[in-house]
């Protein structure tokens, strides 16, 4: 049976949310008895070499950008590491599903931030929507419970970095292949941790240890190769959608490998945030088709 280019769209989506679900859980558990740093380091040399290797398979990777083209390029790179660092140490301490449940609330704050600093339009149906998508948030964190601490603030900074790689992404011209950022973006993280991590000890390295950062950087690699997949086929409004199956993927790893179960609150604001995301696509969608027909 030959599949349509929807459906193909929307399993590698679901593929690429797995596999990034897959790698959060295996480095959460090597963070137990490693530093982020160390760890961050060796999954990044197999991930480095493995997105290097897809880039040169899909002939994007070439290095001959304009001064300002680099600058964007390294300034991206910069927000990534601290969105790694900040990431991860939330990831220590947090449910992976609390975590998760967070970065949902990605299209909002990247459309919000669109908004302000690039002065792109958005209109008061969206940002009504982004208001409420923040009050789920808010309920997932919830200032102010036993729950909330430092590391609750450093899921919200991870997701303020990731807010601004993207809009550095949509600085850079088309032109710029996307696998070469990846690549580079996952060669400065490698390098820049190896620097940090050099001034304190490393820990023994097991054979579980091993295998758990061989997993995560095979699972960085399926999740950057399905992602590039996915904006090659179908309708990208029938397709984004399955991005949310993340949360449901972070749920049941949490739940299996951690016994981490969501308090009815984070469910509620959860549910918030990808109803919220999901009217945002929808809408986008809409003043598509009107553009369209105009």
């Amino acid at each position: 049976m030959r599949l349509s280019d929807n459906i193909k769209g929307a399993v590698w989506m679901t593929g690429s949310m797995a596999a990034f679900a897959l790698n959060d859980t295996c480095m959460k558990l090597v963070t137990a008895d490693m530093t982020v740093a160390q760890a961050v380091v060796l999954r990044g040399i197999g991930a480095t070499v493995l997105i290097g290797v897809l880039a040169a398979r899909f002939g994007a990777l070439r290095f001959r950008f304009s001064r300002g083209e680099w600058r964007l390029i390294m300034i991206r790179a910069s927000a990534e590491i601290a969105m790694t660092w900040f990431f991860l140490k939330a990831l220590t301490e947090m449910p992976i599903a609390n975590l998760h449940a967070v970065t949902q609330a990605l299209p909002m704050t990247v459309a919000l931030a669109a908004a302000v600093f690039l002065r792109e339009p958005i209109g008061l149906r969206r940002m009504i929507a982004i208001l409420l998508g923040l009050v789920g948030v808010l309920l997932i964190v919830r200032p102010g419970s036993e729950g909330f601490d430092v590391y609750s603030l450093y899921g919200l900074a991870a997701v303020g970095f990731i807010t601004l790689r993207d809009l550095l992404s949509r600085r850079l011209p088309p032109e710029v292949p996307s696998l070469t950022i990846a690549f580079i973006t996952a060669l400065v993280i490698t390098v820049f941790f190896a620097l940090t991590s050099a001034a304190e000890p490393w820990a023994p390295v097991t054979l579980v240890h091993a295998q758990l950062l061989g997993a995560a950087a095979i699972f960085i690699f399926f999740g950057y190769l399905l992602s590039v997949m996915t904006m090659r086929v179908g309708d990208i409004g029938f397709i984004a959608p399955f991005r949310y199956t993340g949360l449901i993927f972070a749920l049941i790893l949490g739940f299996v490998v951690f016994d981490d179960w969501p308090a009815p609150l984070t469910f509620l604001g959860a549910g918030i945030v990808v109803g919220t995301g999901l009217f945002m696509l929808y809408r986008e969608q809409v003043l598509l088709r009107r553009e369209r027909l105009v």
